[in-house]
This record gives structure tokens, sequence and C-alpha cells, in this order.
């Protein structure tokens, strides 16, 4: 008798490019993600009560880490407000961004 075993493969992602406009949210301002998080990885927590993927991100030339989360049906990158500040973003004004797995 063979048995099979089913393996999970992931292969890297490479980065993914996305123009967005920034969105105030109830806790910090963030860019609606255009594209699958699904290659991006697993989401976990990273504070209390709030889970998210754990992405490296690059906007308008300022690279960071952040999270892609889940917000009525569609995904968001949390946008750090000194990140926005260095890339000369504020509410309503698009963005170049750069988004690959941690």
């Amino acid at each position: 008798m063979i048995a099979y075993v089913a393996l999970e493969h992931t292969f890297p992602v490479e980065e993914q490019s996305f123009t967005a406009v920034v969105f105030a949210g109830h806790k910090e301002h963030a860019v609606q993600v255009p594209l699958s998080p699904d290659a991006l990885g697993k989401p976990v927590h990273f504070a209390p009560g709030r889970r998210g993927i754990p992405v490296k991100a690059c906007v308008q030339g300022i690279h960071f880490t952040s999270h892609v989360v889940s917000r009525s049906g569609k995904f968001w990158l949390l946008l750090p407000a000194e990140v926005e500040h260095a890339a000369g973003l504020q509410v309503g004004s698009p963005g170049s961004f750069l988004l690959s797995p941690e």
C-alpha cells in the first residue's frame, strides 16, 4: 500500500506594485490593497484584538514594515504616521506602493 502525503509548497512572492489613495482610519491611516493577500502570508496577532499579515512595504522610496488587515471585505495596508509624513502623503493623496511578504 502506498501512502500519499499532501505537501504545501510556498513559493516566494516578488514585490507587487500598486497606486492607492490614503484613507483615514479609526486607529491609523491606511491604503486599500487591490491585490489578493493570500500569497503574502498568514495573519498574526500584532496588537490586542488586532490581526494582520506582516509585510514589507515601500511608498515614495520610504521603506517600512506594517500589516495588511481585513476590514469590510477589503484589504488595507496600515500606514504609520511617520511614514505618511516622510513620504509627503495625507488623507486623499495617492501614493505608489511596493508590497512583499515579511
